[in-house]
């Protein structure tokens, strides 16, 4: 028993286990879907609706498109929003402003869960513009690719380049985003890895999501109307975070054991600077170890 407990540990699999409960990988992932509901939706319905084209997609379009729905569940989320004309016009300036206000708790809580999985204190408060740049970002890369179909047209050809592109600018994007939110303590070199996990991820939560979500959004909407669909795409958007969380995750492991395999030392987590309180006593072993060796979660 003691030998499988050990050989457990040791196994990939048991060590993104103990990983995954140290940064509380799935109670994050919930955070992640209730503020990407409650405080990004509405600014990227706002966003959706105030675009120039005439065939303006909104927000619906790109729920639509990250769950791989069929047009009757694309229905069901469509009849959730109202039309951008009606947006537009039920938004003043300071609602605008009130939005994209509380919209940076939730780039605000993908930073803390990014500097959970890499070791590494918050950041001084003066540098928090950075949230607000990578809310700028994402909110144009997911426009971007709500896009990519009517502006790349139909085919196969058509079809593999814009897969081809979305996969390649999603790459970017996330590992970009780790780089920039956690200021420069994570190379992009070194997130790339993680960011591509990140997307194959994606890529099969929305195969995934065609095949299960698609169906339990017609049932949920005929069983509990309105509600249920909200709570399959809440349920969705809590794969998502569990994808965007366990990719970086996944990304830390493949430089943990790069390190490992070179005889080196996995570096300790940095300690706060500047005007943070410095603890006086070092930990005496890190918290936990891609190589299933130290830490108290057992």
């Amino acid at each position: 028993m003691a030998g499988l407990k050990g050989a457990w540990k040791r196994s990939a699999i048991g060590r993104f286990s103990k990983q995954a409960a140290h940064i509380e990988l799935m109670h994050r992932s919930m955070g992640f879907a209730a503020l990407g509901f409650v405080t990004l939706m509405p600014l990227l319905v706002v966003v959706a609706a105030a675009t120039p084209w005439e065939n303006r997609p909104g927000f619906a379009q790109w729920v639509v498109d990250g769950m791989g729905l069929s047009p009757n569940g694309a229905h069901e989320v469509r009849s959730l929003f109202a039309a951008p004309r009606n947006v537009l016009s039920a938004t003043s300036a300071w609602s605008l402003a009130s939005v994209a206000y509380f919209g940076l708790s939730f780039a605000a809580s993908v930073e803390t869960g990014y500097r959970k999985i890499w070791d590494l204190p918050a950041g001084p408060w003066h540098r928090d513009w950075r949230r607000t740049v990578w809310l700028a970002v994402m909110t144009g890369y997911l426009f971007c690719e709500s896009q990519s179909a009517a502006v790349l047209g139909s085919g196969e050809s058509r079809t593999l380049l814009r897969i081809v592109l979305t996969f390649l600018l999603g790459v970017a994007f996330f590992a970009w985003g780790q780089q920039f939110l956690l200021y420069g303590g994570v190379s992009f070199r070194t997130a790339l890895p993680g960011a591509v996990c990140t997307m194959l991820g994606l890529a099969g939560l929305r195969i995934f999501s065609h095949l299960f979500f698609a169906r339990l959004m017609l049932s949920n909407a005929g069983a509990y109307g309105p509600v249920g669909t909200v709570l399959t795409v809440e349920s969705w958007l809590v794969g998502v975070g569990f994808v965007v969380f366990g990719g970086a995750l996944v990304g830390r492991h493949i430089r943990d054991s790069r390190i490992l395999r070179v005889g080196a030392e996995i570096p300790r987590p940095q300690q706060p600077e500047g005007w943070f309180e410095v603890p006086t006593e070092e930990p005496a072993v890190l918290h936990w170890r891609s190589d299933g060796s130290g830490g108290t979660t057992e």
